[in-house]
């Protein structure tokens, strides 16, 4: 296992390493996968090395956050890619285009990134009692796979032996559990007895009525793991407090780890350097003055004013250290390409 520290004096660096973007232009499109468990099909966002051609699109724009631009449906580029499957947080992050920023350069890099909306974590649909059944999440990125394998536009040209998890904040959890970490239903139904642990969301959760102790947590301690998955990646999982510990030391595959904050200062719901020092071939490293909202898009002018007036509650502008967002953004995409491109692209 190892660990690492990057903060502002290791900027430089870090930006020295990070890669040029691709020349090509990257192409986003949606499908369909069906989950039974859900009920419902799973829409599925994906971006991918293209072609000239498309109709030029923002995703992830909206009120208070600056979109990433991507061709749909542009003819995707010739060759074999990996396959980079990516799962979202909840909130005003519960997208697939809300992780645009990280999604769109991955694939300028030589990646299909395919990302599922995990149903009722964001938008009007949101719901609390959905939001936290954690065990429903890995599946909807097993169906995605499952499904991206007999798309037209993808099956001749992803690399089916080459597959990697990212996950961000509520996903960074998901990448956890699909790496194989196994729940633990009691710590799960407790997590919101107290707004101590995570008072945002579970401030959220009792205004709306939910009661996780009477949610049926039969199948939550089940093992979601899926063998296809090579390689996972989790950046400030939250909450990284719900898994039943003994479960870490079973992970086989190596695991990239990225808490965002300054060691003491981390929430304790996202602090994973402890799941860190379990898991046995596992890297961790930290990015001291970043924040767990330096995961959202760049905030427009005026975004902290209508965080006031809207009384959001949460500071979702404030990264903590007084960088921009953007600058943060490039180092946590040029820490990902760097070890997906390890986990997937070097010679076994």
């Amino acid at each position: 296992m190892t660990f690492r520290v990057l903060s502002c004096a290791a900027l430089v660096v870090a930006t020295l390493l990070q890669p040029a973007k691709a020349d090509e232009p990257v192409g986003t499109s949606h499908f369909l996968a069906l989950s039974r468990e859900r009920g419902a099909d799973l829409n599925v966002t994906v971006w991918y090395p293209a072609q000239a051609g498309g109709e030029a699109v923002t995703l992830g724009d909206s009120m208070l956050f600056v979109g990433t631009q991507a061709m749909r449906d542009a003819p995707i580029a010739a060759g074999r890619y990996p396959l980079i499957l990516l799962s979202h947080g909840a909130g005003l992050a519960g997208t697939p285009e809300a992780l645009s920023w990280i999604a769109t350069p991955l694939a300028g890099q030589g990646f299909i990134v395919a990302a599922p909306t995990h149903p009722g974590n964001g938008g009007p649909n949101r719901s609390a009692a959905e939001t936290m059944k954690l065990w429903l999440r890995p599946s909807d990125l097993s169906h995605a796979l499952d499904t991206i394998e007999s798309q037209p536009l993808f099956k001749d040209h992803l690399d089916g032996a080459r597959v990697g998890m990212l996950g961000l904040s509520m996903g960074g959890n998901t990448a956890l559990a699909i790496a194989g970490a196994r729940l633990d239903a009691k710590r799960l139904a407790a997590y919101c007895d107290t707004d101590a642990i995570n008072a945002s969301l579970c401030e959220w959760v009792r205004m709306s009525g939910v009661d996780l102790h009477a949610i049926d947590m039969r199948d939550a301690e089940r093992d979601n793991s899926d063998p296809r998955i090579r390689f996972a990646m989790a950046i400030d999982p939250a909450p990284s407090d719900v898994f039943d510990a003994a479960s870490f030391a079973g992970i086989s595959i190596p695991v990239d780890i990225v808490n965002l904050g300054r060691r003491g200062k981390i929430p304790a719901t996202a602090d994973a350097s402890g799941i860190a020092r379990a898991i046995p071939h596992a890297r961790y490293d930290t990015i001291e003055d970043a924040s767990h909202y330096s995961m959202f898009g760049e905030c427009k002018p005026g975004a902290v004013a209508l965080v006031i007036s809207q009384q959001i509650g949460d500071p979702v502008c404030d990264d903590g250290g007084g960088r921009a967002r953007g600058d943060i953004h490039r180092q946590l995409v040029g820490m990902a390409v760097r070890a997906f491109d390890r986990a997937l692209k070097a010679a076994p």
